[in-house]
Order: structure tokens, then sequence, then C-alpha cells
């Protein structure tokens, strides 16, 4: 049934995995499944990529600039490092999820990066402009040569397509827990393309009616006594914080409008989830089951 809802199979995969119970309760929603494309993956993942490849082809006939790092470069390095030995040791350990968060942490500070240099305004100015926008863009399309590479275990068909619009060489194909730019000056990059679609509210109510009821057997069926415990509302208030925070912290930055809105949304589905689950507990501080 999922593959006739003409979604693509990466974005299942993608979302299966990202809600996949590691510790903690997980369900699919329908509602869920679109906020995550939106967010996460065509504001976030996707437009950092696209964004990043964009900048080469346009403002430098689509060959990686020179790239002159300083202070600020040198530290997005180091985050991203930071980020690339956690997802290593994740997978490792078998946390499939929590290693996929790094991904998109890769991503969000790529796009918090680009927002703050606005390369788009440097190229017009002075040489110096235009140099800085050559190091940002540089180091923006190599961030995204790695991210191809980590999203392999979850997107294989997501990531064959970063890696064939960037051209990537051989050597991209390999991780250790130190990123480096693998795109060195004077390589050439291919076509840019967007890499996900906006999945639309109407969409997403037609198949939740198309679906809705469908009937288990009985062999496929849970057994009650087996399901795991529903996140508590408690939990649901930490994440609540932690998204609120986000939300001050890009706004505080300035950052792209389409970003802000897409944390802002994951923010409200939050609180809903929040005041779902609050409904559910009892008189005697135990979550209820319908």
């Amino acid at each position: 049934m999922a593959k006739e809802t003409g979604i693509p199979v990466d974005i299942w995969r993608f979302y299966l995995l990202y809600v996949r119970p590691e510790g903690q309760d997980s369900s699919f929603s329908w509602s869920d499944l679109m906020l995550k494309n939106n967010s996460e993956l065509l504001n976030n993942l996707g437009n950092f990529v696209n964004r990043a490849g964009m900048f080469v082809s346009k403002f430098f006939e689509s060959t990686v600039p020179e790239m002159d790092l300083n202070l600020e470069d040198k530290w997005l390095l180091a985050q991203i490092s930071w980020e690339l030995q956690q997802y290593n040791r994740l997978l490792e350990k078998v946390r499939i999820r929590d290693a996929l968060r790094c991904v998109l942490n890769i991503s969000r500070y790529g796009n918090q990066y680009i927002q703050i240099n606005e390369p788009w305004k440097r190229i017009k100015g002075s040489d110096t402009e235009r140099k800085r926008a050559g190091t940002v863009t540089g180091v923006a399309v190599n961030v995204a040569c790695l991210l191809s590479v980590m999203l392999l275990p979850y997107m294989p068909t997501v990531s064959a397509a970063i890696q064939r619009q960037l051209q990537a060489p051989e050597q991209c194909n390999s991780l250790t827990d130190r990123f480096v730019c693998v795109l060195r000056a004077g390589h050439r990059i291919g076509t840019v393309s967007p890499l996900f679609e906006k999945l639309e509210p109407g969409r997403i109510e037609e198949l939740r009616n198309k679906y809705r009821g469908q009937k288990v057997s009985a062999e496929a069926r849970p057994d009650p006594g087996e399901r795991e415990s529903p996140v508590l509302p408690q939990d649901l208030r930490e994440l609540v914080t932690k998204q609120g925070n986000r939300v001050r912290d890009l706004k505080a930055r300035k950052a792209e409008k389409a970003l802000i809105d897409a944390e802002v949304s994951a923010l409200l589905d939050l609180k809903r989830r929040l005041q779902q689950a609050e409904r559910k507990v009892g008189g005697g501080g135990e979550v209820t089951w319908p």
C-alpha cells in the first residue's frame, strides 16, 4: 500500500527510520509524515543541498571556487566533524534514529552558515567580498557532498542523486571522524535540481481517508501486551522547550523565513501532541489506553 501512495520510497525510508522506537514509543501519523517531509527534508536538507549547488552553478560557472578559510569557517568544520563523530558512534551502537538526527543537524548548520554569510550579496561586492562568497559556496557544496555519503544507509536514491548532481569523486564515498573538503577548487559539478517535493495537506487527507480502517489479519495484529509505553507528557514538555529555543535562536539570527516557518510548524505539532498526551493522563498520573 505504501507503494500505491506514489510517495517516493526514500521518503518512507526516512520517516520510518526517523520515528523508529529506540527507548520510547512511536507511532505512524500522516500529518507527521507531511510535517517531516516539508520541514526536515524539503526546507532543511533539500533547501541546503540545492542552494549550495545552485550558487556554484550560478555564480561560478559550475566550478567549485577557491576557498580561503577564516575562523568562522573552521568553527563550522569543527561542528560538522563533531556531528560526524557522533554519527559514526551511534551507527556502531545501532542507534539508527539518533544517527539520522546528526545528518539533519549538519544540514541545519549549513543553512545557517549560508544565511549568515549571504553569498548572493557578497558576489556583487568588492574583490574581497567576491572571494568570501567563493569560500562560503565552496564550503557549502563540500558539506552537501558529505551529506550525500551520510544519507546512503537511509536514502540511497537521494544519496545517488546528490552525488550525480555534484559529480562527486570516488574518494567522497568514505567517512572518517573528520570532515575534509573533497571537492577541490576547479571541480566541475553537474546539473542541479530539487531533491524533494512538498506534500500538500489535501493529498495527505486523501491518503488518510483512503487507508483509514484497513483490516489487519489476526496473525499480523500486535499483541496488546507487547505495546510499548507511550510518550509521557514530561518528555514532550522537554521537546517543546528545546524546539522553542531553536525557533528563538533562528529568529535572533534572522534566518530564512522558510526555515523559521518549518521549525515553528514543528513546534506547534509538538504542542499538539503534548495536549493529546496530557488528556490521556488519568487522575493517578498514569497514561490510560483507549
